[in-house]
């Protein structure tokens, strides 16, 4: 499973950031790893410099073979809350996604 950050031009898109997203998404959603090819994560800052409440928004969409994409979208104060929030919605979402798929595998 391959993960990349797209940060926005407003976000401190440091190597520790990368690392830190992907470290996040794999303990999502890391269980379905065998399932997706790739995980991309849009990192954006409504208000840049002005800051703000909920101001930083996280896309994360995942690629699973042979199916449309998942995509999920979470706003927070920080980069990390946003991150965390996106991660978790995306594990309830492909568990929901591919617990379907399984299912109808089984039947």
């Amino acid at each position: 499973m391959l993960v990349q950050l797209h940060p926005g031009n407003d976000i401190d898109a440091r190597e520790s950031l990368a690392d830190r997203a992907e470290q996040i998404v794999t303990d999502a959603v890391g269980r379905f790893a065998d399932q997706i090819t790739r995980v991309e994560i849009y990192m954006s800052d409504g208000n840049a410099d002005k800051g703000g409440a909920n101001d930083k928004r996280c896309a994360m969409e995942a690629r699973i073979a042979g199916h449309q994409p998942v995509t999920v979208t979470h706003h927070a104060a920080t980069v990390r809350e946003a991150l965390g929030g996106a991660a978790a919605k995306l594990e309830r979402s492909l568990d929901h996604t591919l617990g379907k798929l399984n299912d109808r595998r089984a039947s």
